[in-house]
C-alpha cells in the first residue's frame, strides 16, 4: 500500500490534471491489482472502476504480449458519451481518466502520459522505500572497556 504522504501527492497530481484539462470528468490512480491509490471521480464508484481497470489491464497486457507489441503503455475506450483512458504509471500503478466526448484526444494522451509518469515515480519510490530492509541494530557492547595495559577478566 502507498503511505499517506504519497497518497496526498498522487491526489494533488490528479487534481492538477483535472484543472489543466477541463473536459476530464474523473481521474483515478490504482494499483495494478485493482486497489484505489487516490481518486478524484465525483459521482463514480472508484473501487469498482479500479477493479475493472485491473481486469482491462490484464487483457491489454496479454494482448500486447500476444501480438509482439511490447509492454503495456495505454488503453483508450470510446463510448457513446465519452472516453476512458488508462495509462501505465510506473511498475505497479495505472492512471484511469474519464473524459467527455468533446475532448481533444491528443491533449488527453499528452496530459495522461505526463501525469502517469509523475504518479509512477511517486508510487514506485514509495514501494522501493517500503521494500528496503531495515538495518539491524548494532550489537550491544559491554558497559566497560579494559584499562590500557591490562587484559579483560574472563569471568
Amino acid at each position: 500500500m502507498v503511505p499517506e504522504a504519497e497518497v496526498k501527492d498522487v491526489l494533488d497530481e490528479l487534481q492538477r490534471l483535472r484543472a489543466r484539462v477541463p473536459l476530464l470528468t474523473g481521474a483515478l490512480a490504482a494499483s495494478t491489482d485493482g486497489l484505489v491509490v487516490a481518486q478524484d471521480t465525483p459521482g463514480i464508484e472508484a473501487e469498482g472502476v479500479a477493479a475493472l481497470t485491473a481486469a482491462a489491464l490484464g487483457v491489454s497486457i496479454r494482448m500486447s504480449d500476444a501480438t509482439g507489441r511490447g509492454g503495456f503503455r495505454e488503453l483508450l475506450i470510446r463510448g457513446e458519451n465519452g472516453y476512458i483512458a488508462t495509462y501505465a504509471a510506473g511498475r505497479s500503478a495505472v492512471l484511469t481518466l474519464l473524459a467527455e466526448d468533446r475532448i481533444n484526444v491528443g491533449r488527453l494522451h499528452l496530459e495522461g502520459r505526463r501525469a502517469g509518469a509523475r504518479i509512477g515515480e511517486v508510487v514506485d519510490a514509495a514501494q522501493d522505500h517500503a521494500e528496503r530492509p531495515v538495518p539491524s541494530p548494532r550489537p550491544q557492547q559491554s558497559g566497560t572497556l579494559p584499562r590500557r595495559g591490562t587484559t579483560p577478566d574472563p569471568t
